[in-house]
């Protein structure tokens, strides 16, 4: 086989990364990427699945029920060569724990060749139960809104991880600062995770067809009322939507050459964290060649599905399924409500050819991507607005063809947002940055 020959065959292997994929949105975005791989690309090429799930049986339960999965595909088809096209890999990690982050990083940097896509899914939101006055209120007043951007869900406050530290380290657990609970398992575990597998994310030469993807998933419900950067951490706040506003200033900012010399570090590989499956040394083998394309940052959010993150009483779930039901039926195109419909934007993101993605967003801006649906549930991706940055980061930008999914009262992004948005991303990327870096250090 020459050089060629083996470039190519490199090239048919897709490598995606998926945390949190034992149930809800996770799974069906596992199916769904199945699917739309083996619909949408060639023969010759293959998908490796890396699954993260917090622990070993429900690793195991996912690969069995995608492996049902794939199977009853492969018979509905009478193709039996897609079974051998897919394979799912495994794996575990806590995202509480900058310790399990970190082992399954070094476990991945010594294993797989490289990661095409990251999609960081995995989350708990933190909530306690729903302040049903409040939302009996906002339904009888506001229907779509209410069941769209609720208002009403009690958020636990001040929850932390268990401490760091072990107490054989040389630094004692009672001297780290604490680590919100929220925060760590929706932002700064994956933030951590994706800072350590940045080489196997930058292993696509500029002259390639593609390049690395992290792909954060956010959620529609996300506004600038919920997030303060004094307490980033959402100690005193509700720490799921603060979490979630966090994640989309810091994909929509990381190409903002403002940004640039905190987005360089987070993109550098870390210096423990550099050998690959052949045992070389990635940064030498990467990062000092000057055609190496670094990865690119999207966000994406699923839109309002039924999902089990918000405890309520099963007969309450009855109606929250009948009342998201009936905002479709009055026009929203925010609620797709199965977790496979969720999961249109998020795997739009990971497997659109990347030449198609770089000339939308060159046209229009970057955007938050949303699942969106008809009246008749027909899915497709659709441009989501965030406060301050409108739909494309653009001021006077032509926001008629997406009217539909603005919230109530929204108004065109001013230069005045513009400017604060990404005075506000530029505090953000440095302390995330300070905060990785300060824990890199504890941790040795």
């Amino acid at each position: 086989m020459n050089n060629d020959d083996v470039v190519k065959s490199e090239q048919d292997r897709v490598f995606i990364l998926l945390t949190g994929a034992n149930s809800g949105l996770g799974f069906s975005t596992c199916c769904r990427l199945i699917d739309e791989f083996l619909d949408t690309r060639q023969s010759s090429q293959t998908l490796t699945l890396i699954i993260t799930t917090r622990d070993f049986n429900k690793g195991n339960d996912a690969v069995s029920r995608l492996q049902k999965y794939l199977e009853k595909r492969a018979s509905k088809s009478r193709n039996h060569k897609d079974v051998q096209r897919i394979s799912i890999q495994p794996e575990q990690v806590d995202l509480t724990s900058l310790r399990s982050v970190r082992a399954l990083s070094q476990k991945l940097a010594e294993s797989i060749p490289r990661i095409d896509a990251i999609i960081l899914n995995a989350g708990i939101g933190g909530f306690e139960g729903v302040n049903w006055p409040l939302a009996f209120w906002q339904m009888a007043t506001d229907f779509i809104s209410a069941v769209t951007y609720p208002k009403f869900k009690i958020a636990s406050k001040g929850l932390l991880t268990a401490p760091q530290l072990s107490q054989d380290n040389q630094i004692t657990t009672g001297t780290e600062e604490p680590l919100g609970k929220v925060f760590c398992a929706n932002v700064f575990g994956h933030y951590c995770l994706a800072h350590n597998l940045a080489s196997l994310l930058s292993c696509h030469k500029s002259q390639a067809p593609e390049r690395g993807r992290i792909i954060w998933v956010g959620t529609v419900e996300a506004s600038a009322t919920y997030f303060n950067l004094e307490d980033i951490q959402a100690f005193q706040s509700s720490a799921y939507e603060s979490s979630k506003r966090l994640i989309e200033i810091l994909a929509l900012t990381a190409a903002l050459p403002s940004t640039n010399p905190w987005v360089d570090r987070f993109l550098a590989p870390p210096q423990n964290l550099t050998l690959s499956a052949d045992g070389k040394d990635r940064t030498q083998r990467n990062f000092q060649e000057t055609d190496v394309v670094r990865p690119s940052l999207y966000v994406a959010h699923p839109g309002i599905c039924n999902t089990n993150i918000l405890p309520i009483h099963p007969i309450m779930f009855f109606f929250q399924v009948l009342a998201v039901y009936m905002a479709r039926l009055l026009g929203s195109v925010w609620h797709p409500i199965t977790a496979y419909k969720g999961a249109c934007a998020i795997v739009w993101l990971a497997l659109t050819p990347q030449s198609q993605l770089d000339a939308i967003e060159e046209a229009e801006g970057a955007a938050k991507w949303g699942s969106s649906t008809d009246i008749l549930g027909r899915d497709k991706v659709m441009r989501t607005e965030v406060d301050g940055w409108g739909f494309g980061g653009v001021v006077g930008e032509e926001v008629g063809k997406w009217e539909r999914g603005r919230r109530k009262g929204a108004i065109d992004v001013t230069e005045e947002q513009r400017f604060e948005f990404e005075a506000l991303g530029r505090r953000c990327w440095k302390e995330m940055e300070d905060l990785r870096e300060y824990w890199e250090q504890m941790l040795g």
